[in-house]
């Protein structure tokens, strides 16, 4: 018999044993696999499951982070004031022009007297005649020649008739429109011949010696312990840097930026600061304790927080297990990413912590082993 008959007739066999199994233990029981082998594969499935998942760590110590507050902001004149007219009258004054430093007291605008000199005259007429009637009668009173109803009326003409000379008095003094401080004319005064009424615009100062440094921190800024005192600097878009003094800190926020108003003082002797001029504003914080760690090890929880994977060791058997640990990122720069919330030392999961969770048992491997 040939080789290829006799392979024919094996194969015949070895199927027909195979239907006959099939037909007489049925199909679940055909493919179903024996206890010995479920049993090895149960283990082994235990076996693995069991088996600590290995992972780098880094023991990381806690370090001083100084904290800073930078703040987009503007400069802003100490005082800006428009000087307004207080009675009415022609300018009879050459005007001051824009840019032109002025001192506390100089005249910005002078107003035409007009009819003032003569009714003043007339008002301390009629005054001289009031204190000789006020006189006259309060002699005749003490004689019984006066009644005291005349002599309280000698007085109280007495009274209008000073109250009508200080009124001129002051009138004419409002004619010379002064400056209330002493700075830099940020408009020309009204021009000669122009006529203002009270209320019109004689000349808008600014005083840009101490200067402000304005700006708006969030509630982050303020919480971290700002006050009124602390030391700031500011920086000019030319690179110029200008030391100043927190000089105020707003107690309620912006109602539609939540920020808080932010304003330091500095020295500005030669005016060379303006109004208006943007600054960066570098305020210094208390430095709060964080780890350095890099970007990866950042991990979420179930509940979307951000935190790290620890490894935590049982203090009897000195079993690893991962454990969570939530974080806040304080500073965020090239090195790395500054960690608050971890105490003052911490054993962090480098590698591996995206494959464990809290409570898996883990064998560690130091950074720098793995690393070798």
């Amino acid at each position: 018999m040939s080789r290829e008959r006799i392979l024919s007739l094996a194969l015949a066999v070895g199927l027909s044993l195979g239907v006959y199994v099939w037909i007489s233990l049925g199909p679940e029981e055909a493919l179903k696999p024996s206890e010995e082998a479920t049993s090895e594969l149960a283990a082994s499935a235990e076996t693995q499951a069991a088996a600590p998942l290995r992972v780098v760590a880094r023991t990381s110590s806690a370090k001083e982070l100084p904290d800073m507050l930078t703040l987009r902001g503007v400069t802003e004149a100490a005082r800006k004031i428009d000087i307004r007219a207080q009675t009415d009258g022609l300018v009879i004054s050459p005007p001051r022009r824009k840019g032109a430093k002025v001192k506390v007291g100089d005249t910005l605008c002078e107003l035409e007297q007009g009819d003032r000199a003569p009714r003043l005259s007339q008002a301390e007429a009629k005054l001289a005649q009031a204190i000789a009637d006020s006189e006259a009668s309060a002699q005749l009173s003490q004689k019984g020649f006066r009644a005291q109803t005349q002599l309280a009326a000698d007085a109280a003409a007495l009274a209008t008739a000073e109250a009508d000379v200080a009124k001129m008095k002051l009138d004419i003094e409002r004619t010379k429109i002064r400056a209330p401080f002493s700075g830099v004319l940020e408009s020309d005064t009204a021009e000669l011949g122009a006529l203002l009424q009270p209320g019109d615009i004689c000349a808008t100062v600014l005083s840009l010696d101490p200067i402000k440094l304005v700006g708006y921190a969030p509630e982050r800024g303020i919480t971290s312990g700002l006050r009124v005192g602390e030391p700031a600097a500011a920086k000019l878009v030319n690179g110029e840097i200008i030391h100043a003094e927190v000089s105020f800190v707003a107690r309620a926020a912006d109602p539609e930026t939540r920020t808080f108003r932010i304003e330091a003082t500095a020295d500005n002797p030669k005016e060379t600061l303006r109004d208006g001029q943007t600054v960066e504003i570098a305020i210094p914080l208390a430095a709060a304790s964080a780890h350095q760690l890099p970007h990866s090890a950042l991990v979420l929880d179930d509940s979307g927080r951000l935190g790290v994977r620890l490894v935590r060791r049982d203090d009897a058997s000195g079993a690893a297990r991962a454990a969570f640990a939530p974080v806040e990122i304080l500073k965020d720069d090239a090195d790395g990413v500054w960690l608050g919330g971890l105490g003052e030392q911490a054993e962090v999961i480098l590698v591996g912590q995206d494959y464990v969770t809290d409570g898996d048992a883990v064998t560690v491997a130091s950074e720098q082993k793995a690393n070798q």
